[in-house]
């Protein structure tokens, strides 16, 4: 694992800014040549910190307005269960992220719809199918005030 001293701290987040920003340029806003920027960019891929690139896109400019908070409990844990769910779930394009959290409840999604009817629909079409689900709770967003995929980075060595 590389380390992420001030100048990989500076070079990711340069690159979650611009994530098509060329090796030149990201050279220059480093004050080094392109070489050696180059060789760091590498070994922050090869090591899994940087996962890949990606464009972000404006959901609601491509027609999708609803974005739902789904809170889901199980009934079932075993094995074959939790193969099959993880298994729709990943498969789901509707679905954007889930999570195994703590509490009353055993995994958060966010699910993202067209609109109302398009949502209800894939509550009834998906949701409700899932293995073992024993209830399912939506919080929809009024308003998204911030979303961002950006980490804070850091320099380890305090640097």
């Amino acid at each position: 694992m590389p380390e992420i001293d001030a100048v990989n701290a500076q070079l990711l987040t340069l690159l979650q800014e611009d994530g098509r920003m060329t090796n030149a340029k990201l050279a220059d806003h480093l004050g080094m040549s392109e070489t050696p920027c180059w060789r760091r960019l590498k070994r922050l891929e090869e090591s899994g910190i940087i996962e890949g690139y990606q464009a972000n896109l404006n959901r609601r400019k491509l027609g999708i307005g609803v974005m739902a908070f789904v809170q889901l409990r199980c009934s079932e844990h075993d094995q074959r269960a939790t193969a099959e769910f993880q298994r729709i779930v990943e498969t789901t394009t509707n679905i954007l992220a889930c999570h195994n959290t703590t509490g009353a409840d055993d995994f958060l999604l966010i699910v993202v719809a067209r609109d109302l009817d398009d949502y209800s629909a894939f509550v009834d079409s998906t949701l409700r199918r899932l293995p073992g689900v024993t209830s399912i709770r939506s919080n929809l967003s009024l308003k998204e005030m911030k979303a961002s995929s950006k980490l804070p980075v850091t320099s380890t060595n305090g640097g």
